[in-house]
C-alpha cells in the first residue's frame, strides 16, 4: 500500500469516526414541515433609509422577542430577513389564530388625549380633525380620542405588582425613555387641568384601533404639573391575570412601526411525521437498489462504492447536524436525492479504469484504477462544480425551505466528492494491490468491458452525420410542451400568486363536489377544492384571515365530522410577486452563471450547445407539468434549478471527453471526435442515471403528495437530460462549429493551396 493510500484511508477513517460521534451524539434540527407549528413572515411597513429599515426592524424583532419568551412558547425562532422582514417560528403551534396570539397585536401602540364622549351615533372624527378617532373604552363608552401624542417606542417598561400597602390591588407601573417621559408629563399635565371624573381628564392607550386602557389621571396632581415618567400607575379593579396581560400588551405592543403578515405556514405534526418516515423509506430502498445496481455492474468495486456511498451518508448527515442546518422536507429530499447522485463520481471513474484495461490489457489493475481517477477528476470537478452553483442560486434566490434545499444539496455535492475520491479510492486501491483481485478480472470489475461498451462497440452508430435532425427533434419536443404552456396554462402555486392553501383531513370521507357545495353556503363559493392524499381535502381561496379560515373548516367539519387541519399556507400578494419574480431571476442568473462557467472551462460552442439543452430541458419540465395540471410552487422551482444541474452535469461529461479527444488529434474531424466521445461516454450517462432513478422513483412512489411532484419533475428532467446531453447539447456544439468555420476560397482566386479538396469538421471523411 502506497503512503498516499495510507494517508487516504488514515482521513477517511478520522472523518468516519467524527461523523459517527456526531450522529450518535447530536440530534438534528428539524424545520417546521417535519416537526409541525407555524411560521410567519413580517414585514414592517415604515420605509426610510435602509440604515434606518434595518435598525427599526431590528428593534421590533426585540420587542416581539421579550413578547413571545413572556408567553412561554417553546424554543421559539425569531430571525431578520432582509432589511424589513422578520420570520418567526413557532413549534407545535398549529392554529394561526393562537399564533397571532403569541405574537401579539402588530400594530403600533399609542397614547391619545381625551377630548370627551362622543356624541351617540357618530362613527368618525369631525371633518376638522382628520387625525381623531372614535373608540370605544373598556366599559364601551364611546371616547373622541385626539391624534397620537406618544408612541409605543417611547415605552422603556411595564410591570404588573401588586400594590398592598394603598390598599389599590393589582397596579401596572410604566417607566418611559428620557424625552418620551417629558412628552408623557406633558400629556397628563394637559389632562388634569380638567375636573375629576370628566371624560377629558383620562388618557387612553390604544393597540390594533382598540382602547386596552383609559385611566383618569389622580386628582392629587395638578393642572400642567403631569406624571412624572418613571412613577406611573395604572390603577383599577384588575385580577392578576388582566394586569400582567395589560402590562404585556402595553410593553409588547411597543413596536417601532407597524408590522403585517405577508407569509404564513401551518403543517401538523403528523404530516411531518409521515414526511420523515416516508423520505426515510425512500432513501433506505433507493439506496438498496442503487447499491446493488452497481455492485452488479462493477462487481466488487461496485460492493466497495457502496460502502463508500454508506460512509457519505454518515458524513452529510453528520454535517447537517453539526452546522446546525435546520432540516426542512425538501432539505429531506435534496439528502436523498444526492445519494443517487453520489455514485456519479465512482461510476466515472470506474468507466475511465475499464477504458483503460481495454486499450492496454496487459497493464496491472492498480496502474489502470490510478489513472481512471487521474483523468476522470477533471469531470468530476467540472459537474459538481456546476451543481454547486445551482445549489448557491436556490440558496441565494430562494425563501424557506427552497433555501434549505440549496444547503442540503451543497453539502451532500461536497460529502460525496469526499467519499468518492478519498474514502472509495482507499478501498479499491487496497483491494487492486491484492494478487487475487488482479488475477480474476470477473471479480474486480473493471478489467472487462460492460456489455453497454461492448454493444456500442460493436455497433458504432454514426450519431452526427446529420446533426441538425436531432435538433429537429428536440425543437419537436420543445414545441409541445410551449403549446401544453399556452394551452393548459401553467398552475402556479400559492407562493407565486399570493392567497391561502389550507389542506383538512376529516374523520368521514367527503367528495369535492359536497365539500364545494358546503363552502358555497358557507360562503365560500370563491374556493378551489381538489382532494388531496388519502382523501384529504385541499382548497385554495384568494384573501382569507385567520377568523375567515376558521369559519371554512367549521362549515366543513358539517359534513366531514372531526376536521383537522394538516397544511396551511398564506401568501400576501406583494411575497407573491416578489417570489414570482425572484423565481424567474434565478433561472436567469442560473442560465447565465452556467454559460460563462462552461465558456471559460471549454469552448463557446460547446458552452451555448449545453445552455440550448439546460433550456430544453426547462421548457420540457415546465410544460409536461403545465400538460398534467400540476402545481408550480417553490418546491417545484428547486426541482427545476437541480435539473439544470443536472443537465449541465451530463453535457459537461460529454464535452470533457470531446476536449480530451480532439487535443489528442486536431486532425479528426470534430464530428468523428464527438461521436466517439458520446460513444464512450455513454456508460457513465447510463449508469448515473440508473442510480438516481431509484432514489426518485422511491421518493415518487413513498413521498406522498408533498413530495411527489418533486421527484415527479426531478424524473423527467433526468431523463430528459440524459436525451439532451447527446442529442441537442451536441448537435448545438456541431451546428455552431461549422457556422463558425471559415468559408472556402472564392472560385477564380484559387491558388494552388486553395484547390485542394477542403475536409468537412462535420462529416466523417467526405470532401467538399
Amino acid at each position: 500500500m502506497t503512503r498516499a493510500t495510507t494517508v487516504r484511508a488514515v482521513l477517511a477513517a478520522a472523518v468516519l469516526l467524527v461523523s459517527v460521534f456526531i450522529t450518535l451524539t447530536m440530534s438534528p434540527r428539524l424545520g417546521l414541515d417535519l416537526q409541525g407549528g407555524t411560521r410567519m413572515v413580517l414585514q414592517a411597513k415604515d420605509s426610510a433609509t435602509v440604515e434606518a429599515d434595518r435598525e427599526t426592524t431590528d428593534r421590533t424583532l426585540e420587542v416581539l422577542r421579550q413578547r413571545i419568551d413572556s408567553l412561554g412558547v417553546a424554543e421559539p425562532v425569531l430571525t431578520r430577513s432582509g432589511e424589513d422582514r422578520i420570520i418567526v417560528e413557532l413549534p407545535d403551534v398549529q392554529d394561526p389564530r393562537q399564533a397571532a396570539a403569541v405574537i401579539g397585536r402588530t400594530a403600533q401602540l399609542s397614547f391619545h388625549e381625551v377630548l370627551g364622549a362622543a356624541p351617540p351615533g357618530t362613527d368618525t372624527a369631525p371633518e376638522t380633525c382628520e387625525k381623531r378617532l372614535i373608540l370605544p373604552d373598556e366599559q364601551g363608552t364611546r371616547l373622541d380620542l385626539g391624534p397620537v401624542r406618544l408612541s409605543g417606542a417611547g415605552v422603556k417598561d411595564a410591570t404588573a405588582f401588586f400594590e398592598a400597602q394603598q390598599a389599590a390591588g393589582w397596579t401596572v407601573k410604566l417607566d418611559f425613555h428620557k424625552d418620551a417621559g417629558k412628552d408623557w408629563t406633558k400629556l397628563t399635565g394637559e389632562a388634569a387641568c380638567h375636573p375629576a371624573g370628566d371624560e377629558r381628564r383620562r388618557v387612553a392607550i390604544v393597540l390594533d384601533e382598540k382602547v386596552i386602557s383609559s385611566p383618569q389621571v389622580d386628582p392629587s396632581v395638578g393642572c400642567q404639573a403631569g406624571l412624572p415618567s418613571g412613577g406611573t400607575q395604572i390603577t383599577g379593579s384588575f385580577t392578576a391575570k388582566e394586569a400582567r396581560d395589560l402590562a404585556l400588551l402595553i410593553k409588547g405592543g411597543a413596536l417601532p412601526v407597524p408590522v403585517e403578515i405577508v407569509e404564513q405556514r401551518t403543517v401538523g405534526p403528523t404530516l411531518g411525521a409521515a414526511a420523515i418516515d416516508a423520505s426515510a423509506q425512500a432513501a433506505l430502498i433507493g439506496a438498496a437498489a442503487t447499491a446493488l445496481f452497481i455492485t452488479f455492474v462493477y462487481r466488487l468495486f461496485g460492493a466497495l462504492a457502496a460502502v463508500a456511498l454508506a460512509a457519505y451518508g454518515v458524513i452529510s448527515y453528520a454535517a447537517l447536524v453539526g452546522l446546525g442546518v435546520t432540516l426542512t422536507l425538501p432539505g429531506l429530499a435534496g439528502f436523498v436525492l444526492a445519494i443517487g447522485m453520489a455514485v456519479d463520481a465512482n461510476v466515472l471513474v470506474f468507466e475511465r479504469a475499464r477504458e483503460e484495461c481495454q486499450d492496454r490489457p496487459t497493464r496491472s489493475l492498480r496502474s489502470a484504477l490510478t489513472t481512471g481517477f487521474q483523468k476522470a477528476f477533471s469531470a468530476v470537478a467540472d459537474s459538481n462544480i456546476t451543481t454547486l452553483l445551482a445549489a448557491g442560486l436556490l440558496f441565494f434566490l430562494g425563501s424557506g425551505p427552497v433555501k434549505g434545499f440549496g444547503v442540503t444539496l451543497a453539502i451532500g455535492v461536497i460529502a460525496s466528492m469526499f467519499s468518492a475520491l478519498v474514502i472509495a479510492r482507499a478501498l479499491t486501491e487496497i483491494a487492486a494491490g491484492s494478487r487475487f483481485v488482479s488475477d480474476y478480472r470477473g471479480v474486480n470489475g473493471i478489467a472487462r468491458p460492460g456489455s453497454v461498451r461492448t454493444w456500442l462497440t460493436r455497433k458504432d452508430p454514426q450519431l452526427f452525420r446529420k446533426p441538425v435532425q436531432w435538433l429537429v427533434i428536440s425543437t419537436a419536443l420543445v414545441a409541445v410542451a410551449v403549446a401544453g404552456i399556452v394551452v393548459r396554462g401553467v398552475d402556479l402555486g400559492v407562493e407565486f400568486t399570493g392567497g391561502r392553501l389550507v389542506e383538512y383531513s376529516t374523520s368521514r370521507p367527503v367528495d369535492v363536489e359536497t365539500a364545494r357545495s358546503t363552502l358555497a353556503d358557507a360562503g365560500f363559493g370563491d374556493a378551489e377544492i381538489t382532494t388531496a392524499g388519502d382523501g384529504d381535502i385541499s382548497v385554495r381561496t384568494g384573501k382569507l384571515d385567520n377568523d375567515g379560515e376558521h369559519a371554512l373548516r367549521t362549515a366543513l367539519a358539517t359534513e366531514g365530522g372531526e376536521t383537522t387541519k394538516v397544511r396551511d399556507e398564506l401568501i400576501g400578494p406583494s411575497l407573491g410577486d416578489e417570489l414570482r419574480r425572484n423565481a424567474l431571476i434565478a433561472l436567469g442568473v442560473a442560465v447565465l452563471v452556467q454559460l460563462a462557467y462552461l465558456a471559460v472551462r471549454f469552448r463557446w460552442t460547446f458552452a451555448v450547445g449545453s445552455v440550448i439543452a439546460m433550456v430544453h430541458d426547462v421548457m420540457i419540465v415546465v410544460g409536461a407539468f403545465a400538460w398534467l395540471g400540476r402545481p408550480v410552487d417553490g418546491i417545484f422551482l428547486a426541482a427545476l434549478l437541480t435539473v439544470i444541474g443536472y443537465s449541465v452535469n451530463d453535457s459537461v461529461v460529454v464535452f470533457d471527453r470531446v476536449r480530451e479527444l480532439w487535443a489528442g488529434n486536431r486532425k479528426t474531424p470534430l464530428a468523428t471526435i464527438a461521436r466517439r466521445a458520446v460513444l464512450q461516454t455513454v456508460p457513465r450517462t447510463v449508469n448515473t442515471g440508473m442510480g438516481a432513478l431509484f432514489i426518485l422513483v422511491a421518493l415518487a412512489v413513498l413521498g406522498g403528495d408533498s413530495l411527489a411532484d418533486f421527484a415527479l419533475a426531478l424524473l423527467i428532467g433526468i431523463v430528459v437530460g440524459t436525451w439532451s446531453s447527446v442529442f441537442t447539447a451536441v448537435p448545438g456544439a456541431l451546428v455552431l462549429e461549422r457556422t463558425t468555420t471559415a468559408p472556402p476560397p472564392v472560385p477564380g482566386k484559387s491558388s494552388r493551396r486553395a484547390r485542394a479538396p477542403l475536409r468537412d469538421p462535420l462529416d466523417n471523411g467526405a470532401r467538399v
